[in-house]
């Protein structure tokens, strides 16, 4: 009989443990959990509010969830038009299917908007990712923009004590004018918050219309010379220098554990409303195509007869035309 699940025993929270694994993050990975696609233990929970040990025995979709990888870090140049999100309910691109082929199942460390460019972090670690979105971090996110309209320095330089707009508040916010050209203006803009179109909304004030928006640095990294699309990881050294003790031990980050080749995340069956147990059967038919004897006879093809088109008559369809009357 199948052993159930503890929901007040020590350990960590389930969605946890998932999104180090680099499945999934967290609000997936209860996503998940309500879709009745993960087990503890051999038995299906329905609530993420369960913690488990490294004793626990935890599958998705039948799948038994992988071992941590090590904790990974990747730089990315968001291309414009892409959106920040592994499905869009719009049917619009996004990064993660533009991107390049055998890379671990990434997150994003935040987001950029559609018509936002530049520097985005990813990483496999959910908890990594976490750490570093929160304002406490401290980590100055940079960006170039061009904005139609004129503004002078003394106005920017009012935004470091904050603002705020439509009853939300900004923290402070460093902005510098680089130059005019044309109708348009270049600032380079300092935030730490990294709020929904902040910077857009900030700029609004002062009556700047932004017309390009570019991500250059974020925290210690910085976009630099990485081509439009290209992804390049950080190496683990470097990664572990700039997080420094205290975050690392915040976001639980393992430097140590292996780099494993990429396999793809447990899916659900392609076909809507088909259950844990078709969508097995069905991977065991592939199974049983995959392993059959190489020397087996396929069954011979049918031809389909069709029938030939007829006319408005009732007639078989002449091979020509018909001469006219």
């Amino acid at each position: 009989m199948p052993e159930k699940p503890i929901h007040d025993k020590p350990g960590e929270r389930i969605a946890k443990v998932m999104a180090r694994a680099g499945l999934a993050s967290r609000r997936q990975a209860e996503a998940w959990i309500a879709a009745g696609r993960v087990s503890v233990n051999g038995a299906v929970i329905a609530s993420p509010a369960l913690n488990v040990t490294a004793a626990d025995r935890i599958a998705v979709d039948g799948a038994p969830l992988r071992a941590r990888e090590r904790t990974r870090l990747f730089r990315y140049h968001k291309p414009r038009g892409l959106v920040t999100t592994h499905a869009d309910p719009e049917g619009r691109p996004t990064i993660f299917r533009a991107l390049p082929k055998g890379l671990p199942r990434l997150i994003s460390v935040g987001r950029l908007d559609i018509n936002t460019e530049g520097l985005l972090l990813l990483t496999n670690d959910g908890g990594l990712a976490r750490v570093l979105e929160l304002p406490a971090t401290g980590w100055l996110r940079r960006y170039r923009v061009r904005a139609l309209g004129r503004v002078a320095q003394d106005a920017l330089d009012r935004l470091r004590a904050g603002i705020t707009v439509a009853g939300v508040r900004y923290g402070p916010i460093e902005a510098t004018l680089d130059r005019e050209q044309g109708a348009n203006v270049w600032l380079t803009i300092g935030i730490r918050e990294g709020k929904n179109r902040e910077v857009r909304k900030v700029l609004e004030t002062l009556g700047l219309q932004v017309n390009r928006l570019i991500r250059v640095a974020f925290g210690p990294f910085e976009l630099g010379g990485l081509d439009d699309g290209a992804v390049e990881e950080i190496t683990t050294e470097e990664l572990r220098k700039q997080l420094g003790p205290d975050i690392a031990a915040q976001a639980q980050a393992d430097f140590d554990a292996p780099v494993m080749e990429h396999v793809p995340p447990p899916r659900r069956s392609e076909v809507r409303g088909q259950g844990r147990e078709a969508a097995m059967e069905s991977a065991g038919r592939r199974d049983k195509r995959e392993t059959a004897a190489p020397d087996s006879v396929p069954a011979p093809r049918v031809e389909k007869k069709t029938k030939r088109r007829r006319d408005r008559s009732g007639g078989p369809r002449p091979k020509y035309p018909r001469p006219r009357a």
